[in-house]
């Protein structure tokens, strides 16, 4: 049944793009026969409980070829029909146009923005690596996985792979294994138009164990693979690539041409395909013997699951703190930070970036899921855990995977994307760390944490003009409107010490991702700051009676708005100080609570913020004033450059009394 089995994934693949009249056939044609071995004589999965802990992780990290996906996930019984395949890439189907983490069951992970699947095993990988060295004991391997991936020449273009798969090699992850769809194409033409360099080596040349299958027209193609897998296996030192020679729309009229890559095969060329594979089944139509072949699996699954909770049952009576301790780390539970008052006690002026590792640190102490590090910064982000009397954190290193201080080497964007990885596998809470101007190197992996709802914390360190002497490369103003823009995603720059453990509590405690913007510079300490910040903006400090003007800032400019108050105190101006660490938070509040903090009445207003004033038009209405950067910064200390481009006390004032005219 296997040849038939590998047909229905290709035909049912087929058929669902032609209906859709949109989507990727050539990759699920070609590939099905790697997709067919690993599902039904290797992975890992229950197909009635999908997110058993201890399945094997599946990321199709060429995505664009999704159809593959959900023809398993319907052939492997996890819950798609008929009528889900019939709707591919159709309004509010579940079958969308790449597979999409939390939508459709069995899908682990967002794909489709070549290479990010990989960099998500990769942090998957790292995920198993950490919890089994954390958590088994003797006998008892309660974490026992493998994470695969399947992409194409188009995720090995990318960058986001060379840094991936340099890390991962580097921290020798064995339990990764990734299959290449070798089939020399991509939506141009032949690959050898951008593409010549020898994989093979480049792997090598990585730390990588390097297997070669070729797949065109070979009988014992499923054989050939199932070897290779094990081989896999076998070596724990270095990650495996499994380099599959295969042909792009195998089987079709169109087979080795860019031409099936990203378009229907056309109703003639399906019927002709279906010919040459001997498929007289309706459309959407599988036979049941086929069904009853794919169901092996399913049950081979679920006996591996039950066989697993009776040794964690074992394991739970022999280990009982461990066991305790992973549990609540897989259900993501957390204590109760809201009430630490321990995280808020800062009483002299601190950079935010050191307030942040102050913080982190308590927090380290009593979340122990709570892993990451650093793009080679961990001195200036002050991103490390910091080993103590009581605990020791550890660097995680191919001889230490236990611990929790990750260094990812400079590589932004693969950083960003492992996070995702490490969050999606589950039992860590995870975190990486930047510069902020660095942000766009992470951007579209940030942009993944978004539209998959998933609380990744990023530390962004060096948030402004304040970076001083480094220049304009590396003083960030745009990057804030970015990603502010983003969707879900909550962006915190906070003012002072107590706001900064707000927005810890608030990146831990919600399931958005949260961006920590922070100083460089010191910051004073506010004594009505702190837990008002999980409401993303509040009056930090106010007047007598209703409030002339309105000054409202974020992060170090709260500073010039504090000064220009009591300066305007002496004028007879009464002003009202607004702290605003997080629009995004500030948003979802009553609009009783966002007019008690800025009241409409109130025209006169000056926004304050070294970053590019997009973000504050709505905030300072049609008679206010907005103090911000349009242009880039300039090299030199950083007093001088607030006072260049505006970012002091006088200045506020000067625009406070302006707006106060209008």
């Amino acid at each position: 049944m296997k040849q038939s089995t590998i047909n229905a994934i290709r035909i049912l693949s087929a058929e669902a793009i032609q209906k859709a009249n949109s989507g990727h056939p050539g990759l699920p044609l070609g590939s099905a026969p790697i997709a067919y071995a690993l599902f039904q004589n290797f992975l890992k999965f229950n197909n009635q409980d999908a997110k058993w802990e201890d399945r094997d992780r599946f990321v199709l990290s060429a995505g664009h070829g999704s159809m593959l996906d959900y023809s398993l996930l319907y052939l492997y019984g996890f819950g798609l029909t008929k009528e889900d395949l019939m709707n591919f890439r159709q309004l509010d189907s579940k079958t969308p146009g790449h597979p999409e983490y939390g939508h459709t069951v069995g899908i682990e992970t967002t794909t489709g923005p070549l290479g990010q699947g990989i960099a998500n095993a990769v942090g998957m990988a790292v995920a198993e690596a950490h919890l089994a060295a954390r958590y088994n004991r003797p006998g008892y391997k309660i974490v026992d996985h493998f994470t695969y991936a399947l992409c194409g020449d188009g995720c090995l273009e990318e960058g986001i792979s060379y840094e991936a798969c340099s890390f991962a090699g580097t921290h020798e992850l064995g339990k990764l294994i990734l299959f290449y769809d070798d089939n020399d194409i991509t939506i141009e033409g032949n690959t050898d138009i951008t593409f010549k360099e020898n994989v093979a080596e480049r792997f090598k040349a990585q730390n990588w164990q390097v297997l070669n299958v070729d797949l065109v027209a070979n009988p014992d193609a499923v054989t050939l693979i199932g070897n290779a897998i094990k081989k896999a296996q076998r070596e724990t030192k270095k990650p495996s690539i499994i380099i599959c020679k295969t042909k792009i729309g195998y089987g079709t009229p169109l087979e080795g041409s860019h031409k099936c890559h990203g378009a229907p095969l056309g109703v003639e060329n399906l019927q002709k395909t279906k010919e040459k594979f001997g498929w007289s089944s309706e459309p959407f139509e599988i036979p049941d013997e086929v069904f009853e072949h794919t169901a092996k699996a399913g049950k081979r699954g679920a006996k591996l699951q039950r066989e697993w909770e009776l040794l964690f049952r074992e394991y739970e009576k022999r280990y009982p703190a461990e066991a305790a301790e992973y549990k609540a780390a897989m259900k993501g539970e957390l204590p109760d930070l809201t009430a630490n008052s321990d995280l808020f006690a800062f009483d002299k002026p601190m950079a935010t970036r050191q307030t942040s590792s102050v913080v982190l640190n308590k927090i380290a102490a009593i979340v122990p899921s709570l892993m990451g590090g650093s793009a080679d910064l961990a001195p200036s982000n002050l991103s490390d855990m910091k080993n103590t009397d009581k605990i020791t954190y550890g660097d995680f290193t191919p001889e230490s995977f236990e611990g929790r201080n990750m260094h990812f080497g400079i590589r932004e964007h693969a950083m960003a994307a492992i996070a995702n990885g490490m969050q999606l596998h589950g039992g860590i809470r995870a975190y990486c760390s930047t510069f902020f101007i660095f942000s766009d190197y992470c951007k579209h992996a940030m942009r993944l944490s978004a539209l998959m709802n998933i609380p990744v914390v990023y530390i962004l360190t060096h948030d402004s003009i304040g970076v001083g002497e480094d220049g304009p490369t590396h003083e960030p103003v745009e990057q804030l409107i970015a990603l502010r823009s983003i969707p879900n995603m909550k962006v915190y720059r906070p003012a002072d010490g107590k706001e900064t453990a707000a927005a810890w509590i608030s990146a831990l405690t919600g399931t958005a991702p949260t961006a920590l913007v922070l100083t460089r510079q010191n910051l004073p300490q506010y004594a009505a700051s702190g837990l008002n910040a999980l409401k993303g903006g509040y009056v930090l400090e106010d007047c007598e009676g209703k409030p002339d003007v309105l000054l409202i800032a974020s992060g170090s400019e709260v500073e010039q708005c504090v000064g220009a108050k009591a300066e305007l105190a002496a004028k007879g101006v009464k002003a009202r100080v607004i702290s605003m660490p997080c629009f995004e938070e500030f948003e979802k509040q009553s609009d009783e609570y966002k007019e008690s903090v800025i009241p409409s009445s109130v025209k006169a207003r000056v926004c304050v913020e070294a970053g590019s004033p997009y973000s504050w038009y709505k905030y300072a209405g049609d008679q206010g004033e907005i103090i911000a950067m349009s242009t880039f910064g300039a090299s030199g200390p950083a007093a001088q450059l607030f006072k260049k481009f505006g970012f002091t006390v006088e200045n506020v004032v000067e625009k406070a009394m302006k707006s106060l005219k209008k």
